[in-house]
């Protein structure tokens, strides 16, 4: 049954039950009783989901308490791309101080491989750029192709409501140690903030430790949360993640998955079912499906990227770690080639490091 907590005051919470929905397609419904919690931030705990054997792929959960995290200072978009503006950009500009017609067009196709853009898109973007006869120096013309790349998008942009009384959903989705469940803390964080109520879904169920870090950052944010019993059917979480947020009118779903690895076909078959739950349960709804890249793996992240696209249908990406790499060309190349905008980018530790992504900032930042 769904147990609902309210959160203030103490003395004034009561427990309701309500029978779990049948889902169509879902899942080993007998198995587990999902569990909705609605905890205050200082409270100092939270209760636990039922018992269960350890999933083969638990590990220890890293709770997000360190200062840093916890800052709500906004990210800084400049210092967070110092280490790409000070390794493969500030050769590639010191190459491209001639014009157009002088430049060392092999170097600078050689400096934009190294910096992660990709051999075939960065032999097109010096071909262009090369034959432009508009670009008053050759580092222009490579700044404005290198621009073009990029999908116009709005800074502003939120997830959309699945129609009226319903809520937007938000299913992440990417392999282990992306920062995937930070990153949707972080997100629940920016929602919260800006008034928006919010439900975190634990449909990651193969790891125990996954439930427990997303409640801790349900705590911290005040957003409700839905989970159930490790090793259930991800699936049923987010059925009764939806039905719980339709019947309270929460704004947001914002629903974790596996960390898993896009060749583990059985595991991407589950996401793909989650896929369809969102779809039958909110029927018309166009779920956010968004991607976590750590930007430190570069091509690799790439390769993974495109196989979850091929299975669920990427509508985000969400960029994590860009201030760890001097490697900031992987932006250009995940959009050129998957079509699909990159919404957030992470520039540091802080709750207020994930920022909007901002294409003409993001290039400019990188030519600074």
């Amino acid at each position: 049954m769904f147990l609902f907590r309210k959160p203030k005051p103490p003395e004034a919470e009561a427990e309701t039950s309500v029978e779990p929905s049948a889902e169509p397609e879902a899942v080993d419904s007998a198995a587990v009783e999902p569990e909705v919690w609605r905890v205050p931030a200082a409270e100092p705990s939270v209760e636990s989901a039922p018992p269960a054997p350890a999933p083969a792929e638990s590990a220890p959960a890293a709770e997000p308490s360190s200062p840093a995290e916890l800052d709500e200072t906004p990210g800084d978009l400049a210092a967070g791309l110092q280490k790409s503006r000070g390794g493969f950009m500030s050769r590639l500009r010191g190459i491209l101080k001639s014009g157009p017609a002088a430049a060392d067009w092999d170097s600078v196709e050689e400096l934009l491989i190294g910096g992660d853009v990709g051999g075939a898109l960065s032999a097109e973007v010096v071909e262009r750029a090369r034959a432009r006869k508009d670009a008053p120096t050759a580092e222009a013309a490579v700044r404005d192709e290198l621009a073009a790349l990029l999908i116009p998008s709005d800074p502003r942009w939120r997830p959309v409501p699945a129609g009226p009384d319903q809520p937007a959903v938000l299913l992440i989705v990417g392999v282990n140690g992306t920062g995937k469940t930070t990153t949707i803390g972080k997100l629940a964080h920016r929602y919260r903030a800006e008034g928006s109520s919010v439900l975190l879904a634990a449909a990651d169920t193969f790891r125990a430790a996954a439930i427990d870090q997303l409640r801790i950052w349900s705590d911290r944010s005040g957003c409700q949360f839905v989970a159930h019993a490790p090793g259930a059917d991800p699936a049923a979480v987010v059925y009764d993640a939806i039905d719980a947020a339709v019947a309270r009118h929460v704004d947001i779903v914002i629903a974790d998955t596996a960390g898993r690895l896009h060749t583990k076909s059985n595991l991407m078959d589950e996401l793909a079912k989650m896929r369809r739950v969102i779809d039958r349960r909110l029927p018309g709804a166009a779920p956010e499906v968004l991607f976590v890249l750590d930007a430190t793996t570069g091509q690799n992240g790439l390769a993974q990227a495109r196989v979850f696209h091929e299975t669920v249908g990427l509508t985000g990406i969400v960029l994590t770690k860009l201030d760890s790499t001097a490697k900031g060309g992987i932006v250009f190349a995940i959009e050129d080639a998957l079509h699909v905008p990159v919404r957030f980018v992470g520039v540091g530790e802080k709750l207020g490091d994930l920022i909007p992504f901002d294409p003409a900032a993001f290039v400019g930042a990188l030519f600074a």
